[in-house]
């Protein structure tokens, strides 16, 4: 195998499968990343248990040639080792030949490197799956629909199914949800195409997050998406990211959110985020990282937090409205900033029904997002 290839494009499709490639493994060979040098161009490929990313490099894009393929061939190479190499070549072209027992020189400018690499008929295939299973969404579009829930997924194998986020389809729409079993978040969205059949999965968090790193860094306007019995697909240009799906049967989590509530709170929400997050200074030196919020006259909150061996926070925060009973209720600063942070609006509506109920957060400018906060019994 031999093949000249820029730089730039190189690096950056080494951090993108990177992301997949695993740091301990039982199977050796994942700790590398493979790359295929065809008539087309050339493509790397990380995988681990979870997720496999491959990244492909064309011979030419927009008039301008990025790989010179000289002889065809493959090869694995430790990741660590080859991205820390790329990243420090002095000159814009390497040139990486692959000899007799897998012994591969990379070349750039007076530099050369020669490293030993594996065999790539040793490699994990990487999963088929049908293409007549598919549809298509936004990029934006999924990298919103991710940010605004894959911070609820459970942190503890405990649960597994509750690490992922759970998505459902029907037509053209999606509903997404994921909860830690002390909070929800809800987000739906509508899809440009309808889907000729529903869907019922759920992902894992770790690996959505990596899929939206990458789509943000790369500028990708719609992403192809193939549903398969264990596996989901995301494509999109030059990019194929797999990941397993998780097995067993997601919580029916419709039955957690309230239909009706008691008291109704609207606030400005970047000052009620701000006021939290300065009395959460000292609740997440306590045990539970929680805050009180009590309702007041002339549609005043007073949120206060204590810690026996730091001290004692009190504010007052002016609130647009409040309707409803007065309320007392403890709740984790934590969940509710990153509910709120999760919100796109200047203005949010808290839905109680009770100090130890679970609320329910809105907004009039989205009406596709809701979260859920379970409350802390304090008082």
């Amino acid at each position: 195998m031999k093949f000249l290839i820029q730089k730039e494009r190189l690096s950056k499709s080494i951090q993108d499968v990177i992301k997949a490639v695993a740091s301990r493994t039982t199977i050796p060979i994942l700790i590398g990343i493979k790359i295929d040098a065809t008539d087309e161009g050339v493509a790397l490929t990380g995988s681990n248990s979870d997720i496999s990313i491959k990244s492909f490099i064309p011979k030419e894009e927009d008039d301008t040639e990025l790989v010179d393929i000289i002889e065809q061939g493959s090869i694995v190479l430790q990741a660590r080792f080859f991205s820390e190499i790329v990243k420090k070549l002095p000159d814009s072209i390497i040139e990486i030949t692959v000899d007799d027992q897998f012994k591969t020189i990379i070349r750039s400018g007076n530099a050369e490197f020669v490293i030993h690499g594996l065999d790539a008929e040793e490699y994990p295939r990487l999963p088929i799956i049908e293409s007549e299973k598919s549809f298509t969404m936004s990029a934006d579009l999924l990298i919103t629909l991710v940010k605004q829930t894959v911070f609820a997924v459970s942190q503890s194998e405990t649960r597994p199914i509750l690490t992922g986020i759970h998505w459902v389809f029907e037509n053209n729409e999606l509903i997404a949800v994921a909860t830690d079993s002390h909070r929800l978040a809800l987000k739906k969205a509508t899809l440009q195409t309808a889907i000729n059949q529903s869907y019922n999965i759920v992902i894992p968090g770790k690996s959505l997050s990596e899929l939206i790193k990458i789509l943000e860094d790369s500028n990708q306007t719609a992403v192809e998406i193939f549903v398969a019995t264990n596996q989901i697909l995301f494509k999109s240009k030059n990019l194929l990211f797999y990941s397993r799906l998780l097995e067993g049967k997601y919580p029916n989590t419709s039955k957690l959110i309230p239909n009706d509530s008691k008291t109704k709170v609207t606030i400005n929400t970047k000052e009620f985020l701000q006021a939290v997050d300065r009395a959460s200074l000292l609740a997440r030196e306590g045990k539970n990282n929680v805050v009180k919020f009590t309702t007041m006259e002339q549609n005043m909150i007073e949120i206060t937090s204590y810690t026996p061996e730091i001290g004692k926070v009190v504010e007052k925060v002016k609130s647009l409205s409040i309707e409803g009973e007065e309320i007392k209720i403890s709740f984790s600063a934590k969940y509710m900033i990153d509910a709120l942070r999760a919100i796109d609006g200047s203005e949010a509506t808290i839905y109680f029904t009770g100090t130890m109920r679970p609320f329910v957060i809105k907004t009039e400018q989205d009406e596709t997002i809701l979260q859920l906060i379970l409350p802390v019994r304090t008082f």
